[in-house]
């Protein structure tokens, strides 16, 4: 549910402005662009990084569900893309958000599912939906996607 509409349209506003393709390859600052490769480790490398990332920026608080969403994505990229090269984890604090994306290079849009409580998957993004302020997708200019959920830094309205 989005509690403040006005900031988190600002925060994906800039998004726009400059662009998945920029914002996953140059440094921003209070960002992190992490590689991942095609292959189940890097769920847990990014759960990881972006555990550290949120404890280096005092917003441990955030940790335990962005590392689930980020689980999430990271686990739909490598599902969803084999055969294709590389994944980027990204984490950016606009304030007052947390933007965390992953970048793949398949062209293919996500899609929520009804989730099947019994089944071992389609449960994906419904678990992105539900632990993030929202989520959604951008095309990238040399193909494929960014995957993004938006987490509120601010524990007032969160």
């Amino acid at each position: 549910m989005v509690e403040d509409p006005l900031a988190t349209a600002d925060c994906l506003q800039f998004t726009r402005e400059v662009g998945f393709d920029t914002l996953l390859t140059h440094d921003f600052p209070d960002s992190t662009a992490c590689p991942l490769p095609f292959q189940a480790d890097s769920v847990k490398t990014a759960r990881d990084v972006t555990r550290d990332t949120l404890r280096d920026w005092g917003l441990s608080e955030l940790s335990d569900d962005a590392a689930l969403v980020v689980s999430e994505l990271v686990t739909n990229a490598v599902r969803y893309t084999r055969g294709h090269n590389g994944l980027t984890l990204l984490l950016m604090r606009v304030s007052p958000h947390v933007l965390l994306a992953v970048a793949d290079p398949s062209d293919e849009v996500p899609r929520r599912k009804e989730p099947d409580f019994v089944s071992e998957n389609g449960r994906g993004l419904y678990i992105v939906e539900t632990y993030s302020q929202c989520w959604g997708w951008d095309p990238l200019a040399r193909g494929g996607k960014a995957v993004w959920a938006l987490f509120n830094t601010d524990t007032d309205t969160a």
